[in-house]
C-alpha cells in the first residue's frame, strides 16, 4: 500500500470536513434564537460530527505518513504545522462537549483551516532525518509541545471571541485598532498562500550559492522572485532577477523574501476586502459572536492555560532540553528557537500571576490571550524561517 499517497488523501480529506464544519457551525450561530437552541441545534450537532470525521481523517493521515516515513511526522515545517492544527481540533473537540459553544467551532476551524493551508505551502516530500533528529526524545519534545500549543491556542479562539463580542467597533479605539491588526496578521497568512501558489504554479526558479554561517559554500533554489540574497551570494541562474540587498549568514534570505511577498500579497488582499465590505474585517466577525456568552468564553480561555501551560513546560522547555542534552551535549544554548521558547513560557506564567494575583479577568485576560497566541505564531513562522540558528532545518 502507497501509505504516503494515502496520508495525502485524508489531510485533503479533513481540511474539507473543517470546511464544512465551520459552514454548519455558522449556521448553528445564525438561526438559533435562544440559549437552548444555540446549545442544541441540529445545525452544531452535524457541525461536530462533520469536524470528528475530519479530525479522525487526519489522524489516519499522521499515522499512515508515520509508517510511510518510519519515524514521527514532526521533523518539518509541514508535519509540524499539520500536526499542529490536528491537535488544535482535536482540543476544540474536547471543549465543545465539556461546553456545547458551536461559536467556538466558528472561530477555532477556521484557524486550523488556514494553519493546514500554510502547512501545504512546504514541502511535503517524506526525507531521511538528519543525524541530530533522529532521537526519541524529538518525537516526545515535539508532540507534546504542539499538544501544548495547541491547547492555548483555544485560550486565544476563545479570548477572540470575547473581544469580538464586548468590544464597540461603531468607535475609533485603541481595543478596535488592535484587534483589527488581529485580523489582518490572519490575512497575511493567506497572503503567504496566494503568493507560495501563484509562484509555483508559474514554476519560477532561482538557484544561487552562497556562504552560510559556518563558512561552508551551499547552494539554494528560490521559488519566488529573490528580494533578498544570501550572504556572498553567486547568481547561478542568469535569466532571472537579481536581488537587491546582500543579508547576513544569520538571516534566511530566502524565507525572507517570501515573508516580504507575502506580506505584499497580504496587505493587496486586506485592502480588497475593505474596499469590498466597506468595514473592519473585525465587523464581519461580530455578528457571530453575539450569541456567545462572554463569562463562559472567559472561563474556556482561562482553563486553556491552566491545561496548556504544564503541558507546554514539559514539551517546549523540560523535554526540549533532555533532546538538546542528547543532540549537542548541553541542555541550553540560546538558540533563537529556544530564546523564543523561554519568552513564551514567561508570557503565559504571567498571564496567569495576573489572573490570579491581580484580578485580570474578562477583557483583559482575552487580550493576553490573543497575545499569547500571537507569539506562538511569530516563534513557529517567524524564528523557524528567518533567523538561522540549530533549529533552521524545521
Amino acid at each position: 500500500m502507497d501509505y504516503a499517497a494515502l496520508s495525502a488523501n485524508l489531510l485533503l480529506v479533513s481540511f474539507i470536513a473543517y470546511l464544512v464544519g465551520t459552514f454548519f457551525f455558522g449556521g448553528a450561530v445564525k438561526v438559533s434564537k435562544t440559549e437552548k437552541t444555540y446549545k442544541d441545534s441540529m445545525w452544531g450537532k452535524i457541525g461536530i460530527v462533520v469536524t470528528i470525521i475530519g479530525f479522525v481523517s487526519q489522524l489516519g493521515y499522521f499515522i499512515t505518513r508515520w509508517i510511510a516515513a518510519g519515524h514521527a511526522p514532526v521533523s518539518n515545517m509541514f508535519e509540524f504545522t499539520t500536526a499542529f492544527s490536528m491537535m488544535l481540533v482535536g482540543s476544540f473537540i474536547l471543549i465543545f462537549f465539556i461546553y456545547k459553544t458551536p461559536s467556538l467551532g466558528l472561530f477555532a476551524l477556521p484557524i486550523a483551516i488556514v494553519i493546514i493551508a500554510y502547512a501545504s505551502m512546504f514541502p511535503r516530500e517524506i526525507t531521511p532525518l538528519i543525524p541530530a533528529l533522529k532521537s526519541y526524545w524529538l518525537t516526545v519534545h515535539v508532540i507534546t509541545a504542539a499538544l501544548g500549543e495547541s491547547i492555548l491556542a483555544i485560550s486565544a479562539v476563545a479570548g477572540l471571541i470575547y473581544l469580538a463580542k464586548n468590544v464597540d467597533l461603531t468607535k475609533k479605539s485603541k481595543e478596535r485598532f488592535w484587534l483589527e491588526a488581529v485580523m489582518f496578521t490572519v490575512v497575511l497568512v493567506l497572503g503567504f498562500v496566494v503568493s507560495s501558489t501563484a509562484f509555483s504554479l508559474s514554476g519560477y526558479e532561482a538557484d544561487f550559492t552562497y556562504v552560510d554561517k559556518n563558512g561552508k559554500a551551499s547552494e539554494m533554489t528560490y521559488n519566488m522572485p529573490p528580494l533578498f540574497g544570501m550572504s556572498e551570494y553567486e547568481q547561478v541562474t542568469t535569466d532571472t532577477m537579481k536581488p537587491w540587498f546582500e543579508m547576513p549568514a544569520i538571516v534566511n534570505a530566502k524565507t525572507l523574501t517570501t515573508f516580504v511577498w507575502s506580506l505584499f500579497t497580504g496587505i493587496i488582499l486586506y485592502i480588497l476586502i475593505r474596499l469590498i465590505f466597506r468595514r473592519p474585517i473585525a465587523a464581519l466577525l461580530q455578528p457571530f459572536a453575539k450569541k456567545a456568552n462572554s463569562q463562559l468564553m472567559d472561563e474556556i480561555g482561562y482553563r486553556s492555560v491552566l491545561i496548556g501551560f504544564p503541558v507546554f513546560t514539559l514539551g517546549a522547555l523540560i523535554f526540549a532540553m533532555i533532546w538538546a542534552h542528547e543532540a549537542w551535549s548541553r541542555f541550553w544554548g540560546w538558540d533563537p528557537k529556544e530564546v523564543w521558547a523561554l519568552i513564551t513560557w514567561l508570557f503565559y506564567a504571567a498571564f496567569l500571576h495576573l489572573r490570579l494575583s491581580q484580578g485580570w479577568e474578562g477583557k483583559k485576560s482575552a487580550w493576553l490571550a490573543v497575545a499569547g497566541f500571537v507569539i506562538i505564531m511569530f516563534n513557529l513562522v517567524a524564528v523557524n524561517l528567518i533567523i538561522a540558528g540549530l533549529h533552521s532545518y524545521a
